[in-house]
C-alpha cells in the first residue's frame, strides 16, 4: 500500500512538472503591476451593508482561468495569479490568493482557447448550489451589464450546468451556444476575459458572509424574474420537502409526526426539485405561509409578496442567516425555530427533531 501511494505521488508530481514546462510557473501579483488588466469601477451599484467595498469589473487581455471546481478559481495574466480577483476557500474559509493551488501545482489541465469575450462567473463548488447561483452568480451578470453588452458577449464560463442555470439565463437572453462548462474545461484562455467582484464575500467563512447580502441583489432579482412565473395548480400553505435533496443534512427525523400535524392544518408538501424555476417563482409569489428546514429552496423567498409568513427551521448555532436577511429586505413575516442537533447523528450540520409545540407557536403568532 505504501509503495502504491509512493507511485501515485511520483506520477502526480511528474504530471505537474510537465504542465509547468508547458504553461509555465504561476507567480502571485497585484493588479497595479499587470499591463494586460484594466480595472473599472461600477458606479451605479452599491451595497447597503456597512463597510462594504466598491464593485469593479476587470478586463484581462489573453487572460486565463484555472479551477479545481471545488476550492480554487485562479485568474491569470501572463502567468501572474491576480490577487484581487482570484478565489480560494479552504474548508469553507475564505483565504487570500497566496493559498491558491496554482502557486504550488501550476495549471495541470490542457488549456482550451476561446476567441472573443468570455465572462467568468466561477467561484468554486458553491456556484453549483441553487441558492448561491441565484444570489451570487446571476447578479454578476447585472454587474457585467454596467460596462458591457450581452450582444458583445461570446461566451460565459459557468460552474456545473443544470436545468436551473439554463432556465434563468434564458430570461437574460443567454443561451446554451454561449455556455462554457468548467466541468468540461477546467483551464481556458480567452482573447478578452471579463471578471467582476463577488457581491458580498469578504473574509471569514462563507456561511457567515451571508449576513452581508446586499439589498440591490434582491431588488434586481425581483425586477428581472418576478413576472416570469409559470402558473400551475398550487396551494398557498406549504412545507418545503427536502427529503430527496442530494445534500443529505438538515433532514426532519420526525417527518410522519410533522406531516400529520401539517395535514390537519391544511398544509401540503412540495419537493422543489420537481418544479421548474418558473413554477417556483409562481409558487412562492402566491404563498401565504411557507415552512421548511434551512436549505437552498428558501432562496425562492426572494419572490414572495410582503407579509408572507416564513417559518425557517434551523439547527442551533448554524451561522447561515441569509434567508432571514432576505425576509427583512422583502418585508416578510419571518419566524425562526432553532432546534438541537440529534446526539446520535455525527454529521456536522446534523439532522433535527422538530417539536410540534414550537411549530404551533410560530404558526399562530
Amino acid at each position: 500500500m505504501k509503495f502504491r501511494k509512493f507511485l501515485q505521488t511520483v506520477f502526480k508530481k511528474t504530471f505537474q512538472f510537465l504542465f509547468k514546462l508547458l504553461y509555465g510557473t504561476i507567480k502571485l501579483n497585484n493588479l497595479k503591476n499587470l499591463k494586460n488588466v484594466k480595472k473599472n469601477e461600477i458606479i451605479n451599484i452599491k451595497s447597503d451593508i456597512p463597510n462594504s467595498k466598491d464593485y469593479y469589473s476587470y478586463k484581462i487581455f489573453n487572460g486565463r482561468v484555472y479551477t479545481d471546481c471545488v476550492e480554487n478559481v485562479a485568474i491569470i495574466s501572463e502567468n501572474n495569479l491576480i490577487n484581487e480577483i482570484s478565489y480560494q476557500q479552504v474548508s469553507g474559509n475564505l483565504v487570500d490568493a497566496s493559498q491558491n493551488i496554482v502557486l504550488r501545482n501550476g495549471t495541470p489541465k490542457i488549456k482550451k482557447n476561446f476567441k472573443g469575450r468570455v465572462l467568468c462567473v466561477l467561484q468554486g463548488a458553491s456556484g453549483n448550489n441553487y441558492s448561491h447561483w441565484i444570489l451570487e452568480i446571476l447578479p454578476k451578470i447585472k454587474m457585467y451589464l454596467e460596462h458591457y453588452s450581452l450582444a458583445d458577449l461570446d461566451y460565459i464560463y459557468l460552474p456545473k450546468i443544470d436545468i436551473f442555470q439554463k432556465e434563468t439565463l434564458s430570461v437574460l437572453g443567454i443561451h446554451e451556444n454561449k455556455f462554457i462548462s468548467s466541468e468540461k474545461y477546467r483551464h481556458i484562455e480567452a482573447d478578452e476575459l471579463i471578471v467582476v467582484d463577488h457581491t458580498y464575500y469578504y473574509k471569514g467563512t462563507i456561511l457567515e458572509q451571508n449576513k452581508n447580502q446586499p439589498t440591490w441583489v434582491i431588488e434586481w432579482l425581483r425586477k428581472t424574474f418576478l413576472n416570469c412565473e409559470k402558473k400551475f395548480d398550487c396551494q398557498k400553505l406549504f412545507l418545503i420537502d427536502r427529503s430527496d435533496s442530494k445534500y443529505k443534512h438538515n433532514q426532519i427525523q420526525n417527518r410522519v409526526e410533522v406531516s400529520d400535524y401539517l395535514n390537519k392544518n391544511n398544509f401540503v408538501s412540495y419537493k422543489l426539485e420537481n418544479l421548474s424555476f418558473f413554477e417556483k417563482v409562481y409558487l412562492f409569489k402566491n404563498a401565504n405561509i411557507i415552512i421548511g428546514v434551512h436549505g437552498a429552496g428558501f432562496v425562492n423567498t426572494v419572490f414572495c409578496k410582503p407579509g408572507t409568513k416564513i417559518i425557517e427551521i434551523r439547527p442551533f448555532l448554524y451561522p447561515n442567516t441569509v434567508y432571514e436577511r432576505i425576509s427583512n429586505i422583502n418585508n416578510l413575516n419571518y419566524h425562526l425555530i432553532q432546534t438541537e442537533t440529534l446526539k446520535e447523528n455525527k454529521r456536522i450540520n446534523g439532522d433535527i427533531n422538530l417539536p410540534l409545540d414550537k411549530l404551533d407557536i410560530s404558526l399562530n403568532k
